[in-house]
C-alpha cells in the first residue's frame, strides 16, 4: 500500500464542501481541516504509484474549489497503533 499526504489550499468559503467531496472520492482514506498555509491535509491510500496521478491530479485537483496541491509520498509508517499491536503478541487478556 502507498500512502501520500496532499497538502491542499482551496477557496475558503467552502472547505467544509470540498473536505466533504473530496472524502468521498475513490483512494481518499482521510481529510483533515487544518490550520496554517494549507486549509485541508488529505490522505490517499492506493496500491501502485500509477494510481496516485489517478486520484490526486486526476480527482483531488478537479474538485471545484481546489486551487493548488502538494503531495508527500510516505516510505514508510510508524504508528503507536502499530507498537501497540507487537507488544500484545503472545499476551494473555
Amino acid at each position: 500500500m502507498i500512502t501520500s499526504i496532499v497538502l491542499i489550499k482551496t477557496s475558503t468559503d467552502r472547505i467544509p464542501e470540498i473536505a466533504e467531496e473530496i472524502a468521498a472520492l475513490e483512494g481518499v482514506s482521510e481529510v483533515y481541516s487544518v490550520t496554517g498555509a494549507h486549509d485541508l491535509i488529505a490522505v490517499v491510500r492506493v496500491a501502485r504509484h500509477e494510481q496516485l496521478a489517478e486520484v490526486i491530479p486526476g480527482r483531488i485537483s478537479k474538485v471545484p474549489g481546489v486551487e493548488s496541491t502538494e503531495t508527500h509520498i510516505a516510505f514508510r509508517t510508524y504508528s503507536q497503533h502499530d507498537l501497540e499491536a507487537a507488544f500484545a503478541i503472545g499476551l494473555d487478556s
